[in-house]
């Protein structure tokens, strides 16, 4: 027999097995003895009315619990039709690994690295402070959330299957508990295996990966009155044909954006958001969310997610990171740009978190000449600005929070966890007075939510400014764009997602229609 039950825990009953077990059995009146195994279907952490887990649970009694098979139904591929597949983030990644079980054979190109030599090209940026353009926190195998958490929340319920994706991490490596997580993430320093492992299964079942690869051009020929895309070209003049191509170049590939400028294909501003990366000791946030100073024996970090408006605009918190550490984002020289993650244990002192700001158009017209660029312009400027108020290198400024939202200029400035120098700067002044006036309104508003987050022992540091594309490359309803016939732009850098799990997603969305509309 089995029994699914709603059950409210405590964090020891919760993390203790024996006492779980035996929590199922009293919640359905049968012995410890009856009970033969307790399988968690849900789980959330809530601490408004005391710390309880409220969980979902399976109850087996009477017959074994057969533990799930997560494994992928793929095909051969080798003499496949091949698609190529631009960009091995996650959109690109999960397109593949659907590719092969729909028949196609994925053909990956990738500007960056596998993750095994992007580790060395991260570790070489941390030491000479010099970032390779093709090479570095954002470009490489696995994509920028390689090394942003590795978060798999998404409120995109309605865009595809999410537990598809899940499964397909379970089965690449993951902890199985990320199916039951309300708020499940991965760590850094377990996903980067993961994403080796999904290779692997891509190249055993005849696809390709093409790294160090960056795309310059499309390959297109006249169709009927249309321009029909069959593959890419590269810096170094070699072409890669297939039956189409997924375009999946992440948020920060803004050459691929200055191609389509300059060929006249349409490109759309699309609304971003912009800001700092807020630090607080883990400690404070713990106490503040747990309402009390708790013994963590049984509790996670504690994170937080907060949002709010200001004069029309969005202020909300973005890639929360208990324990983690804020490392340097930029992908070119002359940019300064700051991103958050945190390893599996979520063991560092320090907790952050982008507060940002909803930046339109209509925001900055000053832009407007620069057209569907109006905002990737803006975008860039405020990085520019950043990066010489850091005397032109990529250390990050720092202000207090308190002096932050009173407009003064740091005396003195908190340790960081920033994976590089920091140098004080008064914020206040470097923003755009719009995001500043909004952050600052924001974070009092914050801080009566969450009482103490308003302190003089957070800071703020610059410039969160890559949450999403500030660019939307258009597509119809069958997700190809309306003058290439054949491309189907995807994922973060497209402007349709935001986050690891949307943009698999959105990934797999693009293979099936092009596997649809190919049969």
């Amino acid at each position: 027999m089995r029994k699914i039950v709603e059950i409210d825990l405590s964090p020891e009953e919760y993390t203790t097995p024996e006492l779980l077990h035996a929590a199922a059995a009293r919640r359905t009146g049968m012995t410890a003895a009856e009970v033969k195994h307790v399988e968690v279907l849900r789980r959330s952490l809530d601490s408004r009315r005391g710390i309880r887990y409220h969980t979902t649970v399976e109850i087996y009694a009477g017959e074994d619990f057969v533990p799930r098979d997560y494994s992928g139904h793929y095909q051969d591929c080798h003499a496949k039709p091949p698609v190529v597949i631009v960009g091995a983030g996650p959109a690109g990644l999960f397109a593949a690994l659907r590719a092969l079980e729909l028949g196609l054979k994925p053909v990956i190109i990738e500007r960056g690295q596998p993750v095994e030599q992007r580790r060395y090209d991260i570790a070489r940026l941390g030491r000479s402070r010099v970032v390779d353009p093709e090479s570095n926190w954002c470009f490489g195998e696995g994509g920028a959330g390689t090394y942003s958490d590795g978060k798999l929340y998404t409120r995109s319920t309605k865009r595809g299957n999410i537990d598809y994706v899940l499964q397909r991490f379970i089965e690449h490596g993951a902890d199985p508990s990320i199916a039951i997580d309300a708020h499940a993430h991965i760590g850094t320093d377990r996903l980067s295996g993961i994403i080796a492992n999904m290779r692997h299964t891509i190249e055993t079942h005849g696809g390709e990966y093409h790294f160090g690869t960056r795309v310059v051009d499309l390959v297109a020929q006249p169709e009927q009155g249309q321009l029909r895309v069959v593959g890419v070209r590269d810096a170094q003049g070699n072409t890669y044909e297939g039956v189409a191509v997924v375009l999946a170049t992440g948020h920060s590939a803004r050459d691929i954006y200055s191609l389509f400028t300059r060929r006249g294909w349409a490109l759309q501003a699309k609304p971003f958001a912009l800001g700092v990366r807020v630090e607080h000791p883990q400690s404070l946030i713990n106490e503040i969310q747990y309402h009390r100073s708790p013994s963590m024996r049984f509790l996670p970090p504690a994170a937080y997610s907060l949002t709010t408006q200001v004069d029309g605009h969005g202020v909300f918190s973005f890639c929360m990171c208990p324990g983690g550490v804020i490392v340097p984002a930029a992908t070119g020289a002359g940019q300064q740009v700051v991103n958050g993650m945190s390893n599996s244990q979520r063991n560092s002192p320090y907790a952050n978190s982008g507060i940002a700001v909803t930046v339109s158009p209509a925001d900055v017209p000053q832009y407007a000449d620069h057209g569907a660029l109006a905002l990737l312009r803006f975008q860039q400027e405020v990085e520019e600005a950043a990066f010489r108020a850091a005397g032109d290198t990529i250390s990050a400024p720092i202000q207090r929070l308190t002096d932050f939202c009173q407009n003064r200029t740091s005396q003195h400035n908190n340790k960081s966890n920033y994976l590089g120098p920091t140098v004080g700067s008064p914020l206040h002044e470097l923003l755009p007075p719009f995001v500043v006036h909004c952050l600052q309104e924001g974070f009092r508003q914050f801080d009566r939510k969450m009482h103490g987050f308003l302190t003089s022992q957070a800071s703020v540091l610059a410039v969160e400014s890559r949450t999403s594309s500030p660019v939307r490359i258009p597509r119809d309803e069958t997700m190809q764009h309306p003058q290439l016939h054949g491309l189907y732009p995807c994922g973060e850098g497209a402007g349709y997602a935001g986050g690891i799990v949307s943009s698999a997603l959105d990934g797999i969305n693009a293979i099936e229609k092009l596997a649809n509309y190919q049969s």
